[in-house]
């Protein structure tokens, strides 16, 4: 038995290998080279774009690029091929993956006060490329699953290899406080040899601090116990006010090259008309209802469901998590009808308690797809396009808990009537200067949409949460 465990992990420390950090000096465990890295990194890039839609600003982009690059070329891989990209989504949100491709949605965009703060996020993102954060997390997490199964087979109980993978998954879950801090310091060093103000790495991370505040007392105003997860995880473990974070800042500023750059006005006119919240291209949310002119229909979800929308898929889902209703897209072979699809998915056996009926003039077909984990299908079909929509439910629930409301968005779905496309439109970012004898809750009224418009408008503009403007400052309204 030893014999065979000793043979196991001759074997695992073979598939294995140290390099050093090119970030940090330190040897890392890694399971992979940076060629494979990259081609990793290539890989992946090609399916987030299929999840992710880019941001149709070549404009924006070529300046994120450019901002981004400034950035990278004084980081420790200078030599990667780095793509900075614009995600047209509107979540607050930043990410890296390996070999150099890093994405900013222009969500967390919208909340960003400087060129100084974007370069912050974007050297936070190449901080996390030039330590090899994801490589790393990726070696050990699958050297633990090889060691989980090591000691399985050597020791003949399969549970062992359940307990190393869980263990293996616990340590490497998320980026964790040292490696997020980590990134910071890297990135406060590229901003202040590239001449930004490294300051501007504090002043991201209380944006962000900001907005998770606020999102939690908007989840509290609508009865939510738990506030929505915000960038990276940063606000339970990473404070603006963290003295660690303010030493690996203060540390780089020796580095800074003349005054510190920060380009305000610069940025805000970058970014000024760009789409606010749900996009026209994607379809956007007002209240309980869903619009999308370039597909032209319209839907409604119950209250207290989410609404997400991919570019794959719209899904709804009951608040507990429990219940999701999926739409997707589809063509009609043959210009077939929505019987005809529906028989065509089932090999001819159709569904239980199948219906057919006219629904706003459209052909509708609906039933339940049996067996242990029923679901609610129904097919709309349009010309040579098929809505399909498939419900289920997670865990002990019955599909009966939910189908009613599963029907009740299937039963929404309708063409847009004339006087519904103004609001498939997006609301945009509009630049103004704020005058004597203006108010931020004057503003706020003109700025509509959900929620407290008083606090979002302060939250865009850094005043969150009882700031004030002064005459002359250019302020970020929503339109």
């Amino acid at each position: 038995m030893i014999w065979r465990l000793l043979l196991l992990s001759s074997l695992l420390f073979q598939l294995v290998g140290c390099a050093v950090n090119p970030a940090t000096g330190k040897t890392d465990f890694v399971m992979m080279s940076e060629q494979q890295e990259i081609e990793l990194g290539r890989n992946y890039a090609q399916e987030i774009a299929k999840q992710y839609p880019r941001y149709a600003d070549e404009k924006l982009q070529a300046y994120v690029q450019r901002v981004g690059e400034r950035v990278a070329r004084y980081g420790h891989r200078s030599h990667l091929s780095y793509r900075f990209t614009v995600v047209d989504s509107p979540e607050i949100n930043a990410f890296a993956i390996p070999g150099g491709h890093i994405h900013i949605h222009r969500g967390l965009m919208a909340y960003l006060g400087s060129e100084a703060e974007l370069a912050a996020v974007l050297g936070h993102e190449v901080g996390h490329v030039t330590a090899r954060h994801s490589v790393r997390q990726q070696s050990q997490s699958a050297a633990w699953n090889i060691l989980g199964q090591a000691v399985a087979i050597g020791t003949g109980v399969g549970a062992a290899g359940d307990v190393t993978s869980a263990l293996g998954t616990a340590l490497v879950r998320g980026y964790g406080r040292d490696m997020e801090l980590e990134a910071d310091g890297f990135g406060a060093q590229y901003l202040a040899r590239s001449g930004y103000d490294p300051q501007a790495m504090i002043a991201v991370v209380k944006v962000l601090k900001n907005q998770e505040d606020f999102a939690r007392a908007e989840a509290q105003a609508r009865g939510q116990e738990v506030a929505p997860s915000g960038y990276h995880g940063l606000f339970d473990t990473h404070p603006d006010n963290d003295t660690r974070l303010h030493q690996v800042v203060a540390a780089a500023t020796p580095l800074a090259t003349g005054q510190g750059e920060v380009g305000r006005e610069t940025y805000l006119k970058m970014i000024d008309g760009m789409p606010f919240g749900d996009s026209a291209e994607a379809g956007v949310r007002r209240g309980q209802r869903f619009y999308h002119v370039g597909l032209d229909f319209t839907l409604a979800f119950p209250q207290g469901w989410e609404l997400i929308n991919r570019p794959d898929a719209l899904i709804v889902h009951r608040a507990d998590e429990q219940a999701f209703l999926v739409m997707s897209l589809e063509g009609l072979q043959g210009g077939g009808g929505s019987q005809a699809f529906i028989r065509q998915r089932t090999g001819g056996r159709g569904l239980a308690a199948q219906q057919s009926f006219l629904q706003n003039g459209l052909d509708v077909t609906t039933g339940v797809l049996p067996g242990r984990d029923a679901k609610r299908v129904a097919v709309v079909a349009r010309g040579q396009e098929a809505f399909l929509f498939v419900g289920a439910v997670k865990g002990r629930a019955s599909l009966e808990a939910a189908d009613e409301q599963f029907m009740a968005v299937i039963r929404s779905f309708r063409p847009l009537q004339a006087d519904e496309r103004a609001l498939g439109q997006s609301r945009r970012l509009q630049l103004m200067r704020f005058k004597a004898g203006q108010s931020l809750e004057e503003l706020s009224r003109q700025m509509g949409g959900e929620g407290d418009s008083l606090q979002r408008l302060r939250l865009l503009n850094g005043l969150y949460p009882t700031g004030q403007p002064l005459p002359g400052d250019w302020l970020k309204v929503v339109r």
